[in-house]
């Protein structure tokens, strides 16, 4: 079962430009960067030569008499005389690259060759990446992929482009939804939230009809992630960065969600477990919200880089995380308040990432105001909360009313509620969080 992806669309797009440059597609393991790219491999071109770096390590020799393209083409041919090059409709597709990332410096060789597309995918974990990007800098296009998101998960539910439209329509319009779609998107959530967004994950959920193999899949998969920590982190304590991935859970399930180094272990500091933090979150395994200094324009470079929030990347994989009988609950009675300090925030700030949004909160030290996350637009900045039940939002409303905060002039709550808005904070259910930043987009083309 092939599920559609972003990725199928940016390909396209892709191989369209007459320029086009070789790709790098970098993400997590098990998110779909395999099967996206053959999949459009086999449509778009009369010959695909696949050269997987762990299955088969001899092609490692490919660079032995250089890096050049006609070199490197050579030394594929030797290896494996079945491959065929034919100038223009071919693609040379190096999957596992983490394994070989020396291989890089070629791209810019067929990047000025042009005879053949390139495309590199692996799970390019903590510093393997950064050493593939210095040796092509210049020479490549990059692309980010993640596990599905909500969308991508209504797309393999059977849901077209017309339920998207619909949505966001009622977000743009401000009109609620029936109680008849209302409830059939929440099941969908829920689904989503339980199953997560890994693509194997999501079509044994499709073909099964039940979540009964759906544990056991998720809970290999961090153990995965525990080989590849252990595979691939140099210059680190691989105990320490587990350490570090095993205790996200325990950090947001805290009331402040902080992320704290001393409950990783006791005596823990930034200078012992900051590079542990950096690589996760380059492997893509989680997220990063920075803490502002103040609530003010512009965003970057206003954190403090010692105060931060840690989310798991994607939500399914936090669920796998909470102890037993949090998942018995969740799975069994749909009950998504358990554990709720963790599912809440976690699923909006997965959906606001996924959509290119960086993350960040605030909290201020002299006062019990929080905020969740934060969003712009040319002039003005949203705080986002996330609630888990529909309840008053004091920080909110002291962010919008103070005369402190200036280019705050309303915001978002996210709840388990119909679309609505008083006091200019518009209310949006769980599930529209994957459609913000469109929503933002088509606002602001408006105005």
């Amino acid at each position: 079962m092939y599920l559609q992806r972003k990725l199928d669309s940016f390909l396209e797009q892709w191989k369209a430009k007459p320029d086009h440059k070789p790709l790098v597609i970098h993400g997590a393991r098990q998110v779909g960067k395999t099967e996206s790219i053959l999949h459009f491999a086999q449509k778009a071109y009369g010959n695909v030569v696949n050269i997987n770096f762990f299955a088969a390590p001899k092609y490692k020799a490919i660079t032995e008499q250089g890096y050049d393209a006609e070199e490197v083409v050579k030394m594929i041919s030797f290896l494996d005389g079945s491959h065929k090059f034919v100038p223009h409709d071919t693609l040379i597709f190096l999957d596992e690259i983490q394994e070989f990332p020396e291989i890089a410096t070629a791209l810019k060789f067929f990047c000025l060759d042009g005879r053949y597309d390139v495309i590199c995918s692996g799970s390019m974990l903590g510093v393997q990446y950064k050493r593939i990007d210095s040796f092509s800098m210049g020479y490549q296009t990059e692309y980010e992929m993640r596990s599905m998101d909500f969308e991508e998960f209504l797309w393999a539910r059977g849901y077209g482009q017309e339920m998207t439209d619909r949505i966001l329509r009622c977000m743009l319009e401000l009109s609620p939804f029936t109680d008849g779609e209302f409830k059939r998107l929440q099941e969908l959530f829920l689904d989503y939230i339980i199953v997560g967004g890994m693509p194997e994950l999501v079509a044994d959920f499709i073909t099964t009809g039940h979540f009964g193999n759906t544990l056991p899949l998720q809970r290999q998969l961090v153990r995965e992630y525990g080989n590849d920590i252990r595979k691939y982190t140099e210059g680190l304590d691989q105990a320490r960065v587990m350490a570090v991935f095993e205790s996200v859970p325990v950090q947001l399930a805290k009331e402040n969600k902080k992320f704290q180094y001393s409950k990783v272990t006791h005596n823990a500091s930034a200078k012992d477990y900051w590079g542990c933090v950096e690589w996760l979150r380059d492997a893509g395994v989680v997220s990063l919200c920075h803490c502002l200094n103040f609530p003010e324009l512009p965003l970057k470079g206003n954190y403090d880089i010692a105060k931060f929030k840690l989310y798991v990347a994607d939500t399914g994989l936090l669920v796998s995380m909470l102890d037993d009988e949090g998942q018995n609950d969740l799975r069994a009675n749909r009950n998504l308040g358990v554990y709720k300090g963790a599912l809440y925030e976690n699923m909006v700030g997965e959906a606001l990432s996924k959509s290119g949004y960086p993350l960040y909160y605030y909290k201020r030290e002299d006062s019990t105001l929080e905020e969740d996350f934060f969003v712009r637009d040319a002039e003005h900045l949203y705080p986002i909360e996330v609630k888990a039940k529909n309840g008053r939002s004091k920080s909110l409303r002291t962010l919008i009313e103070s005369d402190k905060y200036p280019e705050i002039q309303a915001g978002f709550k996210f709840a388990s509620a119909n679309i609505g808005m008083a006091n200019r904070v518009t209310t949006f259910p769980y599930f529209c969080a994957f459609l913000l930043k469109r929503y933002m987009e088509q606002r602001q083309a408006k105005n």
